[in-house]
């Protein structure tokens, strides 16, 4: 929670911000996320307007998770940039507002910053990370790591139905 108190509701009036704080749980998706509790960067300007304040800033914060293709640890940074209007909570009452909306809004003269942080990282974050750009992956049949071993072959498999003749021919020989 941010304290907007400073600014009053004053239209114009303006407040620079910068922070650190811990990541919360469950900040990322299921094969990327920034730990929880982790350092999260917060660089911001407040700035008070007529219905509420606006929120202008970015947020650097470290990722680990693994590689879809290879299950390689990834570790990276995501920097994302966001603004967001946080109505002031009176608002509803002089122009009929859906406490529905999906307006955020401010908690008297605070504000919470976690869903906005929340969404604008989840968006930026690679549906499917990778340890490196043309990452081999996995072997199909031994799940041998294939960045580790280019030269990685299995003999031709014998299709079982052909077993018995295989050996027959081997006798031949």
């Amino acid at each position: 929670m941010l304290d907007t108190r400073e600014l009053g509701r004053r239209p114009g009036s303006q407040r620079l911000v910068s922070l650190s704080v811990p990541a919360p749980a469950d900040l990322g998706i299921e094969v990327l996320h920034v730990p929880a509790g982790s350092r999260v960067e917060l660089d911001l300007r407040l700035e008070a307007v007529m219905e509420g304040v606006l929120v202008t800033g970015t947020a650097r914060a470290g990722l680990e998770g693994e590689c879809v293709r290879c299950l390689a640890p990834v570790t990276d940074e995501v920097t994302v940039s966001f603004q967001e209007l946080f109505m002031y909570d009176d608002r509803d009452q002089h122009h009929g507002g859906d406490p529905d909306d999906d307006v955020r809004r401010l908690e008297g003269d605070l504000l919470d910053l976690e869903p906005l942080l929340r969404d604008a990282v989840v968006l930026e974050l690679p549906f499917q990370p990778l340890c490196e750009d043309d990452c081999p992956g996995l072997c199909a049949e031994c799940g041998a790591r294939l960045a580790d071993d280019p030269d990685h072959a299995h003999e031709a498999a014998v299709d079982p139905r052909w077993a018995t003749l295989a050996a027959f021919e081997q006798d031949q020989d």
